[in-house]
This record gives structure tokens, C-alpha cells and sequence, in this order.
């Protein structure tokens, strides 16, 4: 009858397919995405991370999809008006949900990390610091994404962040072979140091030979399997921003006139300082300023090596004695190692004074002290667009100039050592990608998804047969009832 033979093909069918291999079907990583806020203490940026969720050895390998600056100062500048502190990410975290898939947008970690700016706040007044981090935390929940924490970093977090984003972008910890078709290991990893100088502090970081002797300036990595001890200090204070602070600040101290010559600042250049200004900053207290709202004028004098005398007293350099293993100040540093990347206010300053490719020391030296000798008007016409900080170029040099050879003991040896960058691989140098790097760590790796499904060939061979036992059936059936009729 028609039955049977339906069900004597379905049963063919039934064996044919059992005898069918079935093997796993591996779907491709799914992609992930992360974002960072970097709170600097002068403004803050937006970035936008992604990495596949099959990790490399329990860390994400990374990329930068976005880079958004948020208008207006740092989020510290909103002590009178914290509510304005949130409301200023908002068009940032609108251009950033644009580049995140819809479906994938409440899965995004979401993050802003403040740094010296927000680290001097608080020392003067951690109530309204709160109340700011508490905006700042109130407007990024209104967007679907995971919010993970607004917080203040850390001056050694946020120098051995930016450690980590040079050496990945370097490839000193994985790198891609395309022989291989894998991530691998340098065989003999060139890791470098990193030098960051920020509005309000500076970071030195790098691998010394041996252990980190103080374990106040220690930190432990552990990155694509294998583990880095490094040395990191942040100096508070000594950002090019509150740098320019206290030199003013000393220069007006030391003079009794309301009109005070300003060594570094170009000739020609004056400008006018509130007193109360200085009381802004635990940097600059201003107690030993005359009270009131009086104000002072500097003169700009163009003078180089009276500007190096009057920024060599921001340090103490008698503190560390007759110790090698010192910087300034009596801090711990033990001997430079390697290469290093200056980025942030490294870079800009000597790019601007075209510094950026690798030159003698005497060359930088001589580049500086001429650019120093040029009076305000001459400056003015040959630099017409960048009057904010034109004033500020030959302090800010020969402060580097200073922290680096004076300070961290660079010397003309080690000088070419010193790579002055802004990005690597198409990507921003800083403290955030670096962040998020270590974060994967923390995020477990998604297994890649199994189904189980049969070999092409078989199955549509399955599948043909399948459309013939079918086709059978008809006809068997159609010729059961044919002759039944006849």
C-alpha cells in the first residue's frame, strides 16, 4: 500500500542520514566593543575599543574605532556647575553609539577615568569632586550601555596604562604572522619605556634590569601569558599646566614689584595674574601671596638661561644626595633601561618646535635656545595660529629639557633613545587603551559557539535522495489508486 511504502522511504531515508558524519561547525569570534573616557586635568577624549571575544592567551587584542574630544575644559573645571560635567559627554556617547552595532550597544563596558586634574580636586575639595563623578556616572547610565564606574586613577595606574598601549601598538607583547596564522611572541621582545607629561602631572615608567627594589613604584602585568614588572612614578605638580603655575608663582615671591620679569616668556609678551588665581591649585598655594584680589603683570624677558635658573629651583635635586638610584625630590628611580616613547606634552612642544625626529642633544639645545630668543611680534607673525600657547613654548622646552636630562637622567648618549610620537599604528598614545587591554583580562573569554551540523557533500546528497523517495511515494501511490479505478 501507499503507507508502507512511505514508511519503507522514510526509513531509507533514517539510515542514510545516520550514516552521514556530523562534525562541529566553529562560527567565527563574535566582536566585542569597549569604551574609555580620559578625564585629563585639561580636557577629555572619548575612545572606542573593539577586539574579537576569542581572546590571545586571556587578552583581548584591540583596536581603536573611535576618537571623539569633548568640548570644554576637564570635568574638574565644573566644581561651581557639577551637573555640566555629565551633561558635557553627551555628544561624544551619541557619536559613539553610531559606530556600535544597536544589538550589541548594553553589552559595551563603559568607563571614565580621571586623572591629575581631578586628583588635585579632590585634595582641595572632595565633596564637590564626588558630586562631579557622580554626574559624570549619571549621565553615562542614561545611555544603554554596561557602565562600569567613574573613578579617579591613580598617577601609577596611569603610567603604567600608557606603558602598556606603547607596547602593544609596538608589537613588543603579540604580533600577527601571517605564515603562522596566529599571534605570536617576539622571540626577543623589545619592550620600551614610556614618558607621558599631562597638564597637571608626569608619569615615567619602563622595565628595569632585575626587581623594582620599591615596591611603592613596582607593578605587575600579566599580558598575553607571560608576566612584566615595571617601574612607574607619577610626580604630582609637575605637568607642564601647574609647572607654568609655579614658576609664576615664585617669579611674583621673589620680586617686590607688581610688574615681575618673566625669564621664559618672550620679549614684548605681558600679561595680567590674579593673585587669587594661585590659590586654585594645592600646586601653587597661595598663603605666602599677599590677600586680596590684587593683581600682577609679567613681563616677558626672552632670557634662556635666567628661565633655566629660575625652573631648576621647581626641583629638589639636593634630596636624593649622592644616590644613583634617585630622580629628584628624594623619589626611588633605578637605572634607565631601553627605548621610550614621550608622548602628550612631550610631543606637542617639541613637534611644534619642529623636535620631533631624532637629533643630537647639542641640535635640540641650539633649536630651543633660538626659538627663545624670538620676541613676542616676531612670534606672533610667524605663528599666527597658535596664540593660546605661544607664550608658554620655550618654558615648557626647557622644562622638558630639565625632568628629562636633570630629573629622569637622560644624558647625550642615551638622548636618541627618546622617540617623541603622538600615535602608533593609527592610533592615539595614551593611558586608555592600555586600560582596556588589562580590563579584557577581566572579561571572560566567550567559548567559541559549536553547532553541529554534516559535511556539504553528504548532506546534499541526503537532501537528493530524499526529494527521489518523495517523487517514489507519488508515483507509487498514484499508480495503487490507478489501478484500484480500473
Amino acid at each position: 500500500s501507499a503507507t508502507v511504502g512511505a514508511l519503507v522511504a522514510l526509513s531509507i531515508i533514517a539510515l542514510v542520514l545516520s550514516l552521514v558524519r556530523v562534525e562541529d561547525v566553529t562560527l567565527p569570534p563574535v566582536v566585542k566593543y569597549g569604551m574609555v573616557f580620559d578625564a585629563g586635568s585639561s580636557h577629555t577624549s572619548l575612545f572606542v575599543y573593539e577586539w574579537d571575544s576569542d581572546k590571545e592567551n586571556n587578552t583581548g587584542v584591540v583596536s581603536q574605532t573611535l576618537s571623539c574630544d569633548v568640548q570644554g575644559q576637564g570635568i574638574s573645571s565644573y566644581v561651581n556647575n557639577p551637573p555640566e560635567a555629565g551633561n558635557s559627554l553627551r555628544e561624544c556617547l551619541d557619536k559613539a553609539l553610531q559606530v556600535v552595532p544597536t544589538e550589541k550597544q548594553r553589552d559595551v563596558p563603559a568607563y571614565l577615568g580621571a586623572t591629575a586634574g581631578m586628583r588635585l580636586l579632590r585634595e582641595q575639595n572632595s565633596s564637590a569632586t564626588e558630586q562631579i563623578l557622580a554626574e559624570v556616572a549619571k549621565t553615562m547610565q542614561e545611555y544603554p550601555v554596561a557602565f562600569k564606574g567613574a573613578r579617579i586613577l591613580t598617577g601609577e595606574e596611569e603610567g603604567a596604562y600608557g606603558w602598556i598601549t606603547i607596547n602593544y601598538l609596538l608589537d613588543s607583547f603579540t604580533k600577527y604572522s601571517p605564515k603562522a596564522h596566529t599571534w605570536l611572541r617576539p622571540e626577543a621582545a623589545n619592550i620600551f619605556g614610556a614618558l607621558d607629561l599631562g597638564g597637571a602631572s608626569t608619569q615615567i615608567t619602563f622595565m628595569p634590569e632585575g626587581s623594582v627594589l620599591s615596591q611603592n613604584e613596582a607593578s605587575e602585568f600579566t599580558l598575553y601569558g607571560y608576566s612584566y614588572n615595571i617601574y612607574t612614578h607619577s610626580y604630582l605638580c609637575y605637568g607642564q599646566n601647574e609647572m607654568l603655575k609655579r614658576l609664576a608663582k615664585e617669579l611674583i615671591v621673589s620680586s617686590s614689584s607688581t610688574r615681575v620679569q618673566h625669564p621664559c616668556y618672550p620679549k614684548g609678551y605681558t600679561e595680567s595674574v590674579s593673585l587669587s588665581s594661585f590659590r586654585a591649585s594645592p600646586c601653587t598655594d597661595g598663603s605666602d601671596l599677599a590677600l586680596g584680589d590684587s593683581s600682577v603683570t609679567l613681563e616677558g624677558r626672552g632670557n634662556a638661561s635666567a628661565c633655566l635658573a629660575a625652573l631648576r629651583k621647581l626641583f629638589n635635586f639636593s634630596a636624593c644626595g649622592h644616590s644613583q638610584d634617585c630622580s629628584f625630590d628624594g623619589v626611588y628611580q633605578p637605572p634607565l633601561r631601553g627605548q621610550f616613547v614621550a608622548f602628550a606634552g612631550f610631543y606637542y612642544t617639541f613637534h611644534f618646535l619642529n623636535l620631533t625626529r631624532q637629533q643630537s642633544l647639542s641640535e635640540v639645545n641650539t633649536t630651543v635656545l633660538s626659538f627663545c630668543r624670538r620676541n613676542w611680534t616676531e612670534l606672533v607673525q610667524s605663528f599666527p595660529q597658535d596664540l593660546k600657547y605661544l607664550h608658554t613654548y620655550c618654558s615648557v622646552a626647557i622644562y622638558i629639557l630639565t625632568l628629562l636630562l636633570d630629573g629622569y637622567k637622560f644624558n647625550e648618549h642615551t638622548w636618541s633613545n627618546i622617540h617623541f610620537s603622538r600615535q602608533a599604528a593609527n592610533t592615539d598614545i595614551g593611558w586608555t587603551l592600555g586600560f582596556m587591554l588589562n580590563f579584557t583580562n577581566m572579561i571572560p573569554a566567550e567559548a567559541l559557539l559549536h553547532v553541529k551540523g554534516h559535511q556539504p557533500g553528504l548532506w546534499a546528497g541526503a537532501v537528493s535522495f530524499l526529494v527521489l523517495a518523495i517523487v517514489a511515494g507519488l508515483v507509487a501511490a498514484f499508480l495503487q489508486c490507478f489501478w484500484k479505478t480500473k
